[in-house]
């Protein structure tokens, strides 16, 4: 067959991946930042593939609605953006965005505060025709445009300086997870603090491996519109999520322009009014949330928030403890839970010894992940996945044995040199053994001290000091042998989060007392 009759391969995901990547590093030139290019991509995708469904083989009515402001009404569609180029193309994608902001549901979530970010026209122009339009991306597989999509969201965040990693969870603590937590058909799968949507995608993923060939049409149908739900503060996060989700065909609800994501409510407002069998979540870093209020002399003033909830055992300013007193009353009875937390979770006293006391007592807390340092987009975090299932009331406390896998003490990680891998979990994997917890074997004993795998007894746990549940055991090698010390570069990063989760806690503290000084210092004045 000759060159000019051979069949042109279709792209992979890879090499589209990797040309749509290629020209962020454009548009970084000009200012914008990895996720807000994202950012732009999305709103472009959604307008592209809701124009391929209208046409053969769908035929499907368009989803996007006309738009209509002082300037009369104006079609808000993915050919309207074609047939412009300058100033003319730029005024109009803003006032798509502006429109279409303002509608409900899966389009509201998506463009909800969007704003035009790429500021040079031609590139716009460049971005939408040759970029975007060029392929057809409603007859990619299913596979390839989540690939694509979680693939910008993972580079975009590992990219990024700030905090945009934070709403980003690294893809191998997923897998992991949600490989032992097992989400079935009949389950519905929470996630409070959503960020891109990756435990949620994982779990519909995850269902349809395990079970997708003894499902009919109609179960698959439901695990579509009714397997997971997602709540995101964030609205820039939140319409990452929600396209997220829609690349991989999870809608949310019958309807074509529903979505499972609720987007700009913060979780800890109010108690939950559905009640789910699992929740897989990462909740944001930082441990307390902060009120700012403009005081009598216009002075802008910052305190920490306390929040008082009728369903939670104790009120705190600890955002993480808050969040899980929450996924605590969103869980049905017998609902699970898989829940990245950091260290002060399993230490802080006060209201934090009073909240693990009731999460061991009214739940069985059966494991934790000691997690490595090293691992996450942002700096400083040291954090533990904590797996409980709710239990029904009883007088004696449901947790009797806490297994405890250390996947940090000698391990050294770094996000680009040495990143963390699925193959790393694979012991914990293989002991976790769900399903059969009481099979549970430890590596653990006095022989052989450096085993990862070790079981408390409730009453050990009662014995120590304010109820911590920061268990470890392994002798760290460089704290006795300078030679087992990581390299130069992976210890510089360590001392680097240290000295950043330091600051952090020092500028909380700054804070809160110029907060108090200047309240004393107004009362004063009186």
């Amino acid at each position: 067959m000759s060159k000019s009759n051979a069949k042109t391969s279709a792209p992979s995901a890879s090499q589209i991946g990797q040309r749509v990547w290629a020209y962020a590093s454009v548009l970084k030139d000009d200012g914008l930042s990895y996720m807000a290019y994202v950012e732009q991509l999305t709103f472009m995708l959604f307008l592209k593939m809701a124009d391929e469904l209208t046409k053969p083989p769908y035929n499907r009515p368009n989803l996007i609605p006309s738009g209509k402001d002082d300037g009369g009404t104006f079609a808000c569609d993915w050919p309207s953006l074609l047939k412009l180029d300058g100033a003319e193309l730029y005024a109009h994608y803003r006032r798509i965005l502006s429109a279409l902001g303002t509608q409900s549901g899966l389009l509201g979530v998506i463009f909800k505060e969007a704003e035009c970010k790429i500021k040079d026209p031609a590139k716009l122009r460049r971005l939408i025709v040759d970029l975007i339009d060029r392929e057809s991306w409603i007859s990619l597989d299913l596979d390839v445009k989540g690939v694509i999509y979680e693939e910008l969201l993972s580079r975009s965040a590992s990219e990024s300086s700030g905090g945009a990693g934070q709403y980003f969870t690294p893809r191998p603590i997923i897998q992991a997870t949600v490989e032992v937590m097992q989400p079935g058909p009949e389950d519905t799968v929470m996630d409070p603090a959503s960020g891109t949507g990756g435990f949620l995608t994982m779990a519909y993923e995850a269902v349809l491996k395990r079970h997708g060939k003894e499902m009919d049409k109609d179960q698959k149908q439901r695990i579509k519109e009714d397997l997971v739900q997602a709540q995101e503060l964030v609205p820039d996060t939140a319409r990452l999520c929600a396209m997220n989700l829609y690349l991989h065909s999870i809608t949310g609800g019958k309807d074509e322009l529903s979505t499972p994501v609720i987007s700009g409510k913060s979780s800890l407002d109010t108690p939950p009014t559905t009640l789910y069998s699992m929740v897989l979540t990462n909740p944001p870093f930082g441990t307390k949330a902060t009120l700012r209020t403009v005081n009598e002399v216009g002075e802008l003033e910052t305190e920490d928030e306390v929040i008082v909830r009728q369903d939670f055992w104790t009120s705190t300013k600890n955002k993480q403890l808050n969040f899980l007193q929450h996924i605590f009353n969103l869980l049905k009875v017998h609902g699970r839970a898989a829940v990245v937390l950091p260290d002060n979770v399993l230490f802080e006293g006060g209201s934090g010894q009073k909240i693990r006391d009731q999460l061991m007592k009214q739940c069985d807390l059966h494991t934790i992940l000691r997690l490595p340092t090293g691992i996450f987009y942002k700096p400083g975090v040291k954090a533990n996945i904590l797996f409980f299932d709710r239990k029904p009331p009883q007088e004696k406390p449901w947790t009797k044995k806490l297994w405890v896998y250390d996947l940090r003490t000698n391990l050294h990680f770094t996000l680009k040199k040495d990143p963390i891998k699925r193959s790393d979990f694979d012991e914990f994997v293989k002991l976790y053994k769900p399903g059969a917890i009481h099979k549970r074997k430890p590596t653990w004993s006095e022989d052989n001290p450096e085993g990862r795998w070790r079981c408390y007894d409730y009453e050990e746990l009662l014995k120590r000091d304010k109820l911590s549940l920061d268990l470890f055991w392994i002798k760290d090698d460089s704290l006795e042998d300078s030679a087992s010390l990581p390299d130069p570069d992976v210890l510089a990063a360590q001392i680097v989060e240290d000295l950043q989760d330091a600051l952090e806690q020092f500028g909380g503290i700054a804070t809160a007392l110029a907060g108090s000084q200047g309240s004393a210092i107004y009362s004063n004045n009186i």
